[in-house]
């Protein structure tokens, strides 16, 4: 499409999609949707003044701010991957990372949460559908739903968690792959793969019914996003210039203070993303999972500094965030059934674990810019075993664990390899070394992140 064609269809489009909301939301409806809401379960003084009602209110917005603590992780991706990659590609980073939670939340709307979450169903797929309720039914809106949360909180808070698959891929695909093929993957990705796999356990599927446990996702979400992202990877190939003759270029991220706080805020995030999984504010369980949380995340962090020290004779910064990010993954199956000291050792495994992968990676060419699919990938399995292994819980088997990691992350690559591999054959999936060279700011968005600054 041409260029000067753009800018009239963009403006027409937002016009159109102006006149629309302005049918729908006329003055009309507007009230009728007033008076409903005045005349629901809120408003119900009886299911207010009860016994229960504090505790479900206290439980309910517990889970809210953990739905906004995750939706922080999609900022810290973003800044993560921005920071690790070069200022030429900043642009086309941010609008991935922007694109991804967008979708995934109409997306699980539209589909997902009823297809992640089916209850009686066949165990390995449920279709799903629009999730909306009615506010005047008491049934979602008080404990009769359930004693933790509202049919909205439930949904707001597992909407935060379908996108992140996607963009655990953003970043392992980062500098060179095609912007409107890499939309519409994560689209299907996020809309249609992750709630299949996420019905097997947490909605009470195969998995689930063998007795899998995965507390907050090291693998439905994390090993899934990293599975996916390797299949993506072996199909685009590594950055032009990687990989010479004589050894391994390494090509600089431009910004480590933009890294770092990507990292922080994710850490950040990590409380709502494990703490939340405890799905009520109860005192003892929320703790609990704050303190092995942060003690994973810490001697990843340390055991990454100390492993690329002895490997690489140096002390690497970019190691030891992903030393924490690997503690936070590796923690995530097991953050309410393993013991602090347990979490540390966990956490100092795949703070180790992280480093070899990303050596080993680089050297079988497999280029992936900011380490996603050691990270995710690698520590996401890791973690899920883990919870065989160290578990206070007695059920937690060891192969069982292994068994449903390695069917998440076999189907997060099957999938993606399949459709992945048919966009690369009919859209294609990577720009011209031109647009490379040049970067993807320029070449696929028309702006530079940095006034001023044009090509690398």
């Amino acid at each position: 499409m041409s260029k000067l064609l753009r800018a009239p269809l963009l403006t027409g489009l937002v016009f159109a999609g102006a006149l629309c909301l302005g049918a729908v939301f006329t003055p009309e409806v507007m009230a009728q949707a007033e008076e409903a809401v005045a005349e629901s379960a809120y408003s119900s003084e009886e299911y207010v003044a009860s016994d229960g009602y504090a505790v479900f209110a206290v439980n309910n917005l517990w889970i809210c701010i953990s739905a906004a603590l995750v939706f922080i992780m999609h900022l810290g991706f973003t800044t993560l991957e921005a920071g690790l990659t070069q200022k030429k590609n900043a642009v086309n980073i941010i609008f991935k990372n922007v694109w991804i939670v967008c979708t995934g939340i109409l997306l699980y709307a539209m589909w997902g949460f009823n297809a992640m979450y089916p209850g009686d169903f066949n165990g390995y797929f449920a279709m799903g559908s629009w999730f909306g309720a009615s506010l005047n039914d008491v049934s979602m809106t008080t404990a009769d739903y359930n004693a933790g949360y509202t049919w909205w909180g439930d949904f707001i808070f597992q909407a935060m968690f379908a996108a992140t698959a996607a963009t655990i891929v953003s970043g392992a695909v980062a500098e060179r792959v095609k912007l409107p093929t890499f939309m519409l993957f994560s689209t299907l990705l996020v809309g249609f793969a992750y709630p299949i796999i996420g019905s097997w356990k947490w909605g009470g599927g195969w998995l689930d019914q063998m007795g899998f446990y995965d507390f907050a996702g090291s693998s439905i979400v994390h090993a899934f996003g990293g599975f996916a992202a390797l299949a993506c990877v072996l199909l685009l190939g590594p950055r032009t210039g990687k990989y010479t003759e004589s050894g391994i270029k390494p090509i600089v991220g431009h910004s480590m203070p933009l890294a770092v706080i990507g990292v922080f805020l994710l850490w950040l995030g990590w409380f709502g993303f494990n703490g939340g999984s405890a799905l009520s504010a109860d005192p003892k369980a929320v703790s609990y999972v704050f303190v092995t949380t942060s003690l994973a995340a810490a001697a990843g962090a340390i055991s990454s500094i100390v492993g690329s020290y002895v490997l690489l004779k140096k002390p690497d910064v970019s190691m030891a965030l992903n030393g924490i990010l690997a503690g936070l993954v590796g923690i995530t199956a097991g953050a309410d059934t393993v013991g602090e000291e347990s979490s540390i050792v966990i956490g100092a495994i795949a703070g180790l674990l992280v480093v070899v992968a990303i050596l080993g990676f680089d050297k079988i060419k497999i280029d992936d810019p900011v380490g996603a699919i050691s990270v995710h990938g690698v520590c996401g399995i890791w973690g899920t075993v883990a919870v065989g292994i160290f578990s206070m819980d007695a059920s937690h088997s060891f192969v069982t664990q292994l068994i449903g990691t390695l069917a998440i992350g076999g189907f997060a690559f099957a999938f993606s390899a399949i459709v992945f591999g048919i966009l690369k054959v009919t859209l294609g999936v990577r720009v011209s070394l031109e647009e490379e060279t040049l970067g993807l700011d320029i070449s696929e968005h028309g702006m530079a992140a940095y006034n001023g600054f044009e090509t690398a």
